[in-house]
């Protein structure tokens, strides 16, 4: 399976350039995203960003519960995905790719 070779630098180098980001910001997260929601432009990509992670969470729950796995190991992607979106897919592909291959 390749998923967790591609998977793998799209997560480094979104979770370097977020924390880069995160750091040399002038306002908090919250304040960020407050102000995309103020215009319906920005509005409409926050959204579709969004309906894009609730589809991705939904994935991995279903995922999961293919594996017979319990689905409290999940959360901690669905919690990364809710503040961060793409970080938590992305962390899952790589994490269970490689788990799922060490076990073979």
């Amino acid at each position: 399976m390749r998923a967790p070779y591609i998977a793998l630098p799209l997560l480094l180098a979104f979770t370097l350039y977020t924390g880069w980001s995160m750091l040399i910001a002038d306002q908090s997260l919250i304040a960020f995203g407050l102000e995309l929601m103020a215009r319906p432009d920005t509005a409409q990509v926050v959204i579709d960003l969004y309906l894009m992670a609730g589809l991705a969470c939904l994935w991995m729950v279903n995922d999961t519960r293919a594996r017979g796995e319990p689905l409290r190991g999940v959360l901690p992607y669905v919690l990364v995905t809710i503040v961060f979106v793409s970080a938590g897919p992305l962390l899952y592909i790589v994490v269970r790719g490689f788990c799922a291959r060490g076990r073979q």
